[in-house]
């Protein structure tokens, strides 16, 4: 009977989750995109967060890429494709100097296209991850064959991206704000 209760209770949080999945990813859409004040002390604390992150995030691969073939390889890719899709998002995104502050749009195309990039693969690393687990022949890691370095690269892809983006935002303000010779 614990166990029939401990299942029903994980079905309704699975359901939970896959309910709120959506709305979720719609938020962070307009959460995206919304005008946003550019702010130096939260640009630098969003570039020393994301540089913890990066730091571990070289870790876990560096540990992982023993039981995963070209991780490493995958990792550095997808880091320098973030550093890239940083730039472009930093000239794409639309700047306003106003006398009290500056204020900066990102560009509603580019954080479409990684919300909708990450939520595909997600979806896609959970249902390669729950086939390879079942029909991975003997012999096989099913960690290795299940796709875990693309996941890792996307990862790579948003570290990146978000690192460049926001040295960008510091840059930029830091520069508005600095005194005129």
């Amino acid at each position: 009977m614990p166990l029939l209760i401990l299942a029903l209770g994980l079905m309704a949080f699975l359901v939970l989750i896959t309910l709120t999945l959506p709305f979720s990813i719609i938020n962070r859409y307009r959460a995206g995109t919304a005008r946003r004040r550019a702010r130096p002390w939260l640009a630098l604390t969003n570039i020393f967060s994301l540089g913890i992150s990066a730091l571990f995030f070289l870790v876990t691969a560096v540990v992982s890429s023993f039981w995963v073939p070209r991780l490493l390889s995958f990792c550095a890719g997808g880091f320098l494709g973030g550093l890239v899709l940083g730039i472009v998002g930093l000239r794409l995104t639309r700047w306003e100097a106003t006398s009290q502050a500056l204020y900066y749009l990102p560009n509603r195309w580019l954080v479409l296209a990684i919300t909708v990039g990450v939520s595909l693969r997600l979806a896609f690393g959970f249902w390669r991850v729950w086939d390879t687990w079942h029909t991975s022949p003997a012999g096989h890691s099913w960690l290795a064959e299940s796709g875990f370095a693309g996941s890792m690269a996307a990862g790579a892809v948003l570290l990146g991206y978000y690192l460049t983006y926001w040295f960008g935002i510091w840059m930029r303000v830091r520069r508005a704000v600095a005194p005129s010779k």
